[in-house]
């Protein structure tokens, strides 16, 4: 590396630890969040909530994907995310333990191991998960009273008419719908599902609210914003093959300890937070096409915790 170039790379550095520097000292808490549609939902949520309480912010939203957020707020370049509880299992080495399936244990466990090696802290998380799931068709589910994986499994296993539209690494991978399958005593034909390319739910959901090619099912997240628009309607997965994924506030623990009340001003707002309640409010980002500040403003508002 040439000589200009380590003191353009020092120059940068210089410039962003100033940035930190000047964040800390003006005593503002950096709220970051991922860059797809629920984390912008919930970044500006976190936002508001903390201006409206007198903790003054730097909006740092939309900084990127799950890496990109994480290394910030490790980094220290931000101090306050939304993360996903079953995301603790790769972010923090602990793939295998079988908690992640379970709502507390894998919020409990990504706390305790978080905490102990990064002095990270997780606030109370949102009663919802926004993991792989199977949604069907609501005029499927009402005629044949499928509200669970169990129903739908027992449905399909008796040669309910059954199409579902989801990608090929949903199909294919051990613990997406194989894993399904094997857990609720099921195994769908070649011709009971389009394979389409990519991965995006958008995609999937669709074919199942347009009938494409018979489709009446798709592969879809737990709170994916359009379900609930296209008349669609997620399966519960009651023996938890799935890992959860329960959305919640991540901060420093130097952070907190300065402001302490972020905890209490965002634990009401995330208990609010139910699957049917954020299926809703990214339909509105989604489908409308309403601004994620704006539609974070109007919840707050309408439950009290923003006048």
């Amino acid at each position: 590396m040439s000589f200009p170039l380590i003191r353009r790379a020092l120059l940068i550095s210089v410039i962003g630890m100033l940035a930190s520097w000047s964040a800390h000292s003006t005593g503002l808490v950096r709220v970051g969040s991922k860059i797809d549609t629920e984390g912008k939902l919930l970044g500006n949520i976190i936002v508001l909530a903390l201006e409206a309480n007198g903790i003054k912010t730097e909006n740092k939203l939309s900084l990127g994907n799950t890496k990109i957020v994480r290394t910030a707020l490790l980094s220290g370049e931000i101090d306050l995310y939304p993360e996903y509880t079953g995301n603790g299992a790769f972010m923090l080495g602990a793939e295998k333990n079988q908690a992640w399936k379970d709502f507390r244990a894998g919020y409990e466990l990504a706390k305790k191991i978080d905490f102990e090696k990064n002095k990270i802290i997780w606030l109370e998380p949102a009663n919802a998960n926004n993991t792989w799931a199977i949604a069907v068709r609501k005029d499927l589910a009402t005629a044949n009273q499928l509200r669970t994986m169990e129903d739908l499994g027992r449905y399909i296993a008796k040669g309910g008419a059954f199409k579902l539209a989801a990608s090929a690494e949903f199909m294919e991978r051990t613990d997406a719908m194989p894993s399904f399958q094997t857990a609720y005593g099921f195994k769908l034909r070649a011709d009971q599902a389009l394979v389409l390319a990519g991965g995006d739910t958008a995609t999937t959901i669709k074919a199942a609210a347009e009938k494409t090619s018979g489709v009446n099912a798709a592969m879809a997240y737990g709170t994916d914003g359009s379900l609930a628009a296209l008349s669609l309607i997620v399966m519960e997965d009651p023996k938890g093959v799935q890992p959860v994924y329960a959305p919640a506030p991540l901060v420093r623990e130097e952070v907190l300890k300065r402001y302490p009340a972020i905890a209490t001003i965002l634990a009401p707002i995330f208990k609010s937070l139910d699957r049917t309640t954020l299926q809703m409010l990214n339909a509105r980002i989604q489908l409308e096409g309403q601004d994620p500040r704006k539609v974070a403003t109007g919840y707050l508002q309408s439950k009290g915790f923003l006048k």
